[in-house]
């Protein structure tokens, strides 16, 4: 049975075991805001997912990950509709996302909704890495 729940301090090893981008000051963060979720299969820990807000005021859906055996079996779209709805019930009218233009994960977003609005390229500098592409949804 699919669940999603705010992280707590007792989730901590699990987060860490698929967040390696993330301080253990930002995690605290995280419980503390409420911008950090727990997904759940049968009670069972399977993945993750945070966010930010983007000028104060646009939820930024930073990161959503699962183990590697829970990818691919509807987990994500469950995940991301149910934080979509939580950001409406918030009364956001619009959320955001991003990724690297090399990585499939621009086609699930696509999927659910979400529209290309810009990029942001790194080149140059010591964060290089591929163009950023930053998606939109309406809610």
């Amino acid at each position: 049975m699919f669940e999603i729940r705010y992280v707590t301090e007792a989730d901590k090893v699990f987060w860490f075991t698929l967040d390696e981008h993330m301080s253990e000051d930002k995690f605290w963060l995280k419980i503390r805001d409420r911008r950090g979720h727990i997904i759940c299969d049968s009670g069972k820990p399977i993945g993750i997912m945070r966010y930010n807000l983007f000028g104060d005021n646009i939820p930024f859906l930073t990161l959503i990950i699962f183990e590697e055996a829970c990818r691919g079996k509807g987990f994500g779209r469950q995940a991301m509709l149910s934080w979509e709805q939580e950001m409406r019930e918030l009364g956001y009218k619009i959320v955001m996302t991003s990724t690297q233009v090399n990585e499939e994960a621009q086609h699930f977003y696509r999927r659910l909704g979400y529209i290309e609005k810009g990029n942001l390229c790194f080149d140059n500098t010591p964060l290089a890495q591929p163009m950023e592409m930053f998606m939109m949804k309406n809610l």
